[in-house]
């Protein structure tokens, strides 16, 4: 990777924190952007430049580019909460659609700069008689349309990815750390007074495919590197699992019996499950190419990465909170 001048955007985010880290190990000359500086820093490995900037702000946005004249675009900065997108939904065009549109903007300077977007499996399918489901998949499904038409229309070289439920060790508010968080919890409250309601689970049999998110971003190195222009890639494990499945392996790390709510019991009928756990990626039939076409594959184990899930919160103040 020497030689690589990267720019990575959320980069104080669950992926991005991987991300960082992965590519300065691998020699390339990282700059890690942040909305907000102060600890942030203290996340990042030695040698990573710190740069500071509201990507809703076009001229900040700009300058940004101008300063860094990145080589590649590491772009995994945006919002992803269903129940806030309904809440604040222009928030979700000008964070996801707007922002993205500035970075590619600026990025025109730079007609060489290879930037990777990563969408969401969230997306709609415009042009059908089901609409978005919510206005987080409407911003997905227009930061990648306009994703590729710039690329199109401006000769860029832009790539997207789609990946599954991404999870591992990192602060994060997907499903499997929210329930190692109340594992951990469960056992730093364990013969006291005090205790925490049960874990909801919305479904045991609702299928997810999970993949470590440190396997994801060796995913976004080989589409830096290999990927055509132009082109979505699936990043996924292969290998759908129910949420009941996962949850029970999650429980297996346990020092203490866990408070758990299982919701629908197994053998009730998909079509009668209506939980849906807000964040949760499903795994629809996709024409996009699958990332393996590049030589990638997944490494880390899921048994793994769920171990390395709750020792990460077991260690960390943020799941005795």
């Amino acid at each position: 990777m020497k030689g690589r001048k990267l720019l990575i955007t959320g980069a104080a985010g669950f992926t991005g924190r991987h991300a960082v880290a992965y590519f300065r190990a691998g020699g390339a000359e990282v700059t890690a952007v942040v909305r907000h500086p102060a600890a942030e820093s203290a996340v990042f490995p030695e040698g990573v430049q710190q740069y500071v900037c509201d990507l809703s702000d076009r001229k900040a946005v700009h300058t940004m580019i101008g300063q860094v004249r990145p080589d590649e675009v590491l772009h995994l900065a945006g919002r992803n909460s269903v129940p806030e997108s309904w809440r604040d939904p222009l928030l979700y065009m000008e964070t996801n659609v707007m922002a993205t549109l500035y970075l590619l903007e600026a990025l025109r300077a730079q007609p060489a700069s290879r930037i990777l977007v990563a969408g969401s499996r969230l997306k709609y399918s415009p042009g059908t008689d089901v609409g978005p489901p919510h206005p987080y998949s409407l911003s997905k499904t227009l930061e990648e349309l306009v994703s590729l038409a710039w690329g199109t229309l401006f000769k860029q070289p832009v790539l997207l990815a789609e990946p599954c439920n991404l999870i591992g060790p990192g602060p994060s508010t997907g499903f499997c750390s929210l329930l190692a968080r109340h594992i951990v919890r469960s056992e730093a409250l364990s013969g006291t007074d005090e205790g925490i309601p049960p874990f909801r689970l919305s479904s045991r049999i609702e299928l997810r495919d999970f993949l470590d998110v440190r396997d994801a971003v060796r995913a976004y190195d080989y589409i830096l590197r290999k990927g055509e222009t132009g082109k979505v890639y699936r990043i996924d494990s292969g290998k759908q699992r129910t949420l009941g499945e996962i949850a029970e392996k999650l429980l297996a790390h346990a020092a203490v019996p866990v408070g758990m709510d299982w919701g629908p019991k197994a053998g009730v009928p998909a079509e009668a499950d209506s939980g849906v756990l807000p964040g949760s990626v499903t795994q629809p039939e996709t024409s996009e190419d699958n990332v393996t076409a590049l030589g990638w594959s997944a490494a880390i184990p899921l048994e793994q990465s769920l171990a390395d899930i709750v020792d990460f919160y077991r260690a960390s103040r943020e799941g005795r909170m």
